[in-house]
């Protein structure tokens, strides 16, 4: 087995308030390939721009990571002093955020920021690197890169932004890329387009990448695998096929089954009833268990673990084995 680019172990990151402490994410464990892509779906609320902001060493007070393990290929850096994580941030780690314009300063030219980006992280000259500059916004498909370098932000449409931030993010050939909701906000035609781009990361630069979206047509068409979270806590976790063709938990299946088909067969969605619950109500036992039609006592009592069936882990009491060895 080769070593991991990026592995979670048992992570938990909390929000302190004046009344309590909010456990935003409690106790997940992945691991991410070289070149492998990793999909991280749930619902607004279910912890993924937190987890991948964990990663990146972004969570800024009164949250704080709480316990567990962040791994780099093998360096830990959750316990990193800030001045280190900086130096890994943008050379070792790329991000890529919903919105480009927060990544993009508006006063400066688009080329003045990947050279700085470059140099501070690679230490080329200025004219190295403004040709490498060139090179990967032709790379992220920017068409004339001469001209366009030395265009400003706005000057740039929506999905044009986000391959710049694209090219920002690949500029120092990190490990790990973190693409959070990357095509949210972009056209259908563009976001085929991005997606297509971020695949082609893993491909040619073997990066590892996280993308966290809720979208999942963006998963089936861009991930390896895919991480189903619910309340902090990761339901279900599989190669993307196996999860969408075969849902195991009860609250992936719902997601599955929330999805319209091209064919029309089935004349009405699946609907999860209620909502996600609040940090401060988050219930004992499995968080999903006021929603769950399937759920019986012991789900209402103690929390589930990963259970390993074929390629997928599944946290439900419904596949542990030893509940059914007992009631025979």
């Amino acid at each position: 087995m080769t070593q991991p680019v990026l592995s979670l172990r048992n992570l938990q990151v909390e929000f302190k308030t004046r009344r309590e402490r909010l456990r935003a994410i409690d106790g997940i464990s992945f691991d991410i390939a070289k070149g492998e892509v990793l999909g991280v779906v749930g619902e607004s609320g279910a912890g993924k721009s937190v987890t991948g902001s964990a990663v990146v060493g972004l969570i800024d007070p009164p949250g704080r990571i709480a316990g567990g393990e962040i791994h780099l290929s093998g360096l830990r850096i959750d316990n990193l002093p800030p001045e280190e994580m900086r130096k890994i941030r943008g050379k070792r780690i790329g991000m890529i955020f919903q919105d480009p314009l927060t990544s993009l300063n508006p006063l400066y030219r688009i080329g003045d920021q990947i050279v700085e980006t470059i140099r501070t992280h690679i230490g080329m000259s200025e004219q190295a690197a403004r040709k490498r500059a060139i090179d990967l916004l032709a790379e992220v498909g920017i068409p004339a890169p001469e001209k366009r370098i030395d265009g400003y932000p706005h000057e740039f449409s929506g999905g044009m932004r986000q391959r710049v931030v694209i090219a920002l993010a690949i500029c120092a050939e990190p490990e790990l890329i973190i693409a959070d909701e990357p095509t949210t906000a972009l056209d259908v035609s563009v976001q085929a387009q991005i997606i297509a781009l971020i695949k082609r990361l893993g491909r040619d630069h073997g990066t590892a990448v996280m993308l966290v979206t809720h979208d999942m047509g963006v998963i089936a068409e861009t991930c390896d695998r895919v991480a189903v979270m619910y309340s902090g806590r990761i339901a279900e976790i599989g190669p993307v096929q196996d999860v969408i063709r075969n849902p195991l938990h009860p609250y992936a299946k719902g997601l599955m089954g929330a999805i319209p088909t091209l064919t029309g067969e089935d004349l009405r969605l699946v609907q999860i009833p209620g909502s996600m619950p609040r940090l401060s109500a988050i219930p004992p036992g499995c968080p999903f268990n006021p929603r769950c039609a399937f759920a019986f006592e012991r789900c209402r009592v103690e929390r589930p673990e990963p259970i390993q069936r074929g390629a997928q882990a599944v946290a439900c009491h419904l596949y542990d084995s030893s509940l059914k060895e007992s009631a025979a």
